[in-house]
């Protein structure tokens, strides 16, 4: 079937029940549940993991995380509560901060690392690694296809 003329499937259609949608919303809730213990969710872990490899600012995780302003500041206040981050003012741009790990959130990283690789093991098995790399490149190919379309942080309603 070519989708260009028929159409992709009715399973691939963008929508609340859509095969995408499903699997990312399985994803999230599989990641949550394995970060639970060390009482974070799998957005908080990612933002932990990006800003531990270098300070960043909040837009900078806000494009790698993929979320909006408002999220954004949810989620840093929502880590700093925590006392997992701390937001230092950026040292050319006073108009801007950066985003640190404290001690605490240094110390979550040992067990939000192998939760990542585990749920990706979970999520490929049966895969070869050819099929692997066809994936990821469809996927960054409809991801730059909407980008193409949209660009910018998502909207929320």
């Amino acid at each position: 079937m070519d989708a260009r003329k028929d159409g992709p499937p009715p399973s691939l259609v963008l929508g609340g029940g859509s095969l995408l949608n499903q699997v990312g919303r399985e994803l999230a809730t599989v990641m949550d549940r394995q970060l639970a213990p060390a009482g974070i969710t799998a957005q908080q872990a990612a933002l932990l993991l990006h800003a531990s490899r270098r300070q960043r600012t909040p837009s900078q995780l806000m494009s790698l995380l993929g979320t909006d302003t408002a999220g954004m500041t949810k989620l840093l206040d929502r880590l700093q509560a925590k006392g997992l981050i701390q937001r230092q003012p950026h040292p050319t741009d006073r108009r801007a901060v950066l985003v640190t790990l404290t001690g605490a959130g240094h110390a979550l990283l040992p067990r939000a690392r192998p939760a990542f690789g585990r749920v990706t093991r979970q999520l490929l098995a049966g895969f070869t690694e050819e099929e692997i790399v066809q994936l990821t490149g469809m996927l960054e190919r409809m991801l730059g296809n909407l980008r193409a379309v949209a660009p910018g942080p998502p909207v929320r309603a």
